[in-house]
C-alpha cells in the first residue's frame, strides 16, 4: 500500500473560509440539508455544500496523473466510488479514449445531473454494496467519499472495493495530522461520519484487507 498524491493537485489550490462555516449560518442546519446530497449540496450556497458543481476541466490533471501511474490502456476499465456528477470519469475518457469507465454515487440527484458523456455508464448505489462481480476492474478509485460513511459501511466498502479489482486501487480521504487540522476540518467539512488521523485510517485499511494505495487531504 503506497502514498500517492493525486488530489492534492486540485485540493491545494483552494481558499476556505474555516469561521465562515460556523459564523454565518447554523452550521447544523445546513449539514442536514448537505447530508441529504440533494441540489443543496451540489448546486446551492457554498454554504450547504460546494455551491455550484460545474465542469471546468480541473480533474484532468488527476486524470492524466492516474492513467500514467497506474498504465491504464484502452480497453481497461475503471471503476469510480462516488462519481458525483462524473467530472473525472469524462477526463479518463478524454484523456484516455477506448478506456472504459463506471461510476456508483449514492446520490439520485448527482446521477441525474452526470456529465453526459459518461451518464449511461453511472448508477445509483452504495459503496457498502456495488453491483459488480469480482475483478472487474484495472482500477477503483474513490475520492472524498468515504469518510461519509459510518465505519460498518467503511469496511464493507473498502472489502468491495478490494473485491471489484483485478489491478490498482486508490481512496483518497480527509484526515487530520494535529488539533488545528482537527478543528478546521470540523468547522468546514458538512457530511463526515469519520474523522480520523492517518493512523486510523491505516488501522481501517488493515482491518479491511485492502491493499491498494491512499492518499489523504488536510485543513492546513
Amino acid at each position: 500500500m503506497a502514498y500517492r498524491e493525486f488530489v492534492s493537485l486540485v485540493h491545494k489550490s483552494t481558499k476556505r473560509d474555516y469561521l465562515a462555516r460556523v459564523n454565518e449560518i447554523d452550521k447544523a442546519e445546513v449539514a442536514e440539508k448537505a447530508i441529504q446530497f440533494g441540489q443543496d449540496y451540489w448546486d446551492g450556497s457554498r454554504l450547504t455544500g460546494y455551491g455550484g458543481y460545474k465542469y471546468d476541466g480541473r480533474w484532468r490533471k488527476v486524470a492524466d496523473a492516474m492513467i500514467a501511474a497506474y498504465g491504464l490502456k484502452p480497453g481497461m476499465k475503471v471503476l469510480d466510488v462516488g462519481s458525483g456528477k462524473g467530472f473525472l470519469l469524462h477526463d479518463f475518457k478524454e484523456a484516455m479514449p477506448g478506456l472504459e469507465v463506471a461510476g456508483i454515487d449514492i446520490s439520485p440527484y448527482a446521477v441525474e445531473h452526470t456529465m453526459e458523456s459518461v451518464k449511461p455508464f453511472c448508477q445509483v448505489g452504495s459503496a457498502a454494496k456495488v453491483p459488480w462481480a469480482d475483478n472487474s476492474f484495472d482500477l477503483v478509485i474513490s475520492i472524498n467519499t468515504l469518510h461519509n460513511l459510518y465505519n460498518f459501511d467503511l469496511h464493507a466498502a473498502l472489502k468491495e472495493m478490494e473485491r471489484v479489482s483485478r489491478g490498482g486501487k486508490y481512496i483518497c480521504v480527509e484526515g487530520y495530522r494535529n488539533e488545528s487540522e482537527k478543528v478546521n476540518l470540523m468547522y468546514w467539512q458538512l457530511t463526515c461520519r469519520i474523522f480520523h488521523t492517518p493512523e486510523e485510517w491505516a488501522f481501517d485499511f488493515a482491518q479491511a484487507g485492502y491493499t491498494g494505495d491512499h492518499e489523504f487531504i488536510y485543513f492546513e
